[in-house]
């Protein structure tokens, strides 16, 4: 027994040794982007991603890597998994079924449409797939999750990177002009709340867009897009599903069977356990407020193990891709609203 309890001690030595340095530099650079956002009003997720890209000289730093990887991969799938605490069975029913089926095809359609969109452009599926889920679901968030699945490279990479700044963008923009908006168009709180709700690309831009309208809309804003984030395991699952199964078609490594992914796993055990009231609010509360730090913290890892250089270089043809699809799940929402 004391042999095993100081063989445990020395492989707990070792792992720290190991993944501490660059877990530190994940949540040094995620603290000072909650520090600025907090200040200048600006998106968490874009300032952690920024600075994380400043300090990409640390990605050829070898004590720092294995702790930039554990946060980009590791921390990710665990913060989409705690996702599933935002969000109950009552939720998704308050909205009634009409609602409920627009949104689900809003989220359909828009990733069908980024999928086409990206063939006309010149990308390939995958690439469309992601930004279209970005725009659809739950912007940054899923782009990390629905990136996971894919095959993992350089371009892979590249991408993620690029829809993650893109949709942030977007959001932010479309934070502020959404209100005014609705308020043009002479949208009721119910209205605008579902326009929010089913357009806006973050989970943070949504609540300061329908906030800033009115408690009611906030509100109800906030359910429609919980909705749009409770798409996200099944759409993730099912994209992992097609990439397996086409790798497999074409006799590459990594097809045949199909797992499902933990963190999915994860995410629904929690939706459920969380919608039954199995788990007490004194821990779902701050379980469901650390979903935003641990992504938080994988996307500024996955900032630094990424350079700059590799995004400026992408061309006019991606950001009209993501701008696309952001202008067609808003129509498509607003002609719902509008002609129902």
């Amino acid at each position: 027994m004391k042999g095993l309890a100081v063989n445990s001690i020395d492989r707990l030595g070792e792992l720290k040794q190991r993944y501490f340095p660059g877990l530190c530099v994940a949540v040094t650079i995620g603290i000072a982007a909650t520090f600025l956002a907090q200040r200048y009003g600006a998106p968490a997720m874009l300032m952690g991603l920024l600075l994380g890209l400043a300090f990409n000289f640390l990605s050829d730093e070898p004590r720092v890597v294995p702790g930039i990887e554990l946060a980009a991969k590791t921390l990710l799938r665990l913060g989409v998994a705690l996702l599933g605490l935002r969000i109950t069975f009552s939720d998704v029913l308050s909205l009634g079924w009409p609602p409920l089926l627009m949104v689900c095809s809003a989220v359909l359609l828009t990733i069908g449409f980024g999928i086409l969109m990206a063939r006309m452009l010149g990308f390939s599926n995958g690439f469309g797939t992601l930004t279209g889920g970005s725009v659809a679901i739950c912007g940054a968030s899923a782009a990390m999750a629905i990136s996971s699945v894919l095959p993992q490279n350089a371009q892979t990479k590249k991408d993620t990177l690029f829809t993650v700044i893109s949709v942030t963008t977007l959001s932010t923009l479309a934070m502020v002009l959404y209100p005014m908006v609705s308020h043009e168009l002479g949208l009721t709180p119910a209205e605008a709340g579902l326009f929010i709700g089913g357009t806006i690309h973050d989970v943070a831009q949504v609540v300061g867009a329908g906030y800033s309208v009115s408690a009611e809309v906030g509100d109800l804003s906030t359910f429609v897009k919980l909705l749009r984030v409770a798409m996200l395991v099944p759409i993730v699952l099912v994209i992992g599903v097609v990439i397996r199964r086409s790798m497999a078609s074409r006799g590459e490594v990594g097809g045949g069977s199909v797992g499902v992914p933990g963190f999915l796993i994860g995410f629904v055990v929690l939706f459920i356990f969380n919608s039954l009231g199995w788990m007490p609010q004194v821990i779902v509360e701050p379980m469901a407020d650390s979903a935003s730090w641990l992504l938080l913290t994988a996307i500024a890892a996955l900032g630094v193990r990424t350079s700059l250089k590799e995004i400026l270089t992408v061309g006019i043809k991606p950001v009209l891709l993501v701008v696309s699809e952001t202008l067609f799940i808003a129509l498509l929402v607003l002609g719902f609203i509008l002609f129902q």
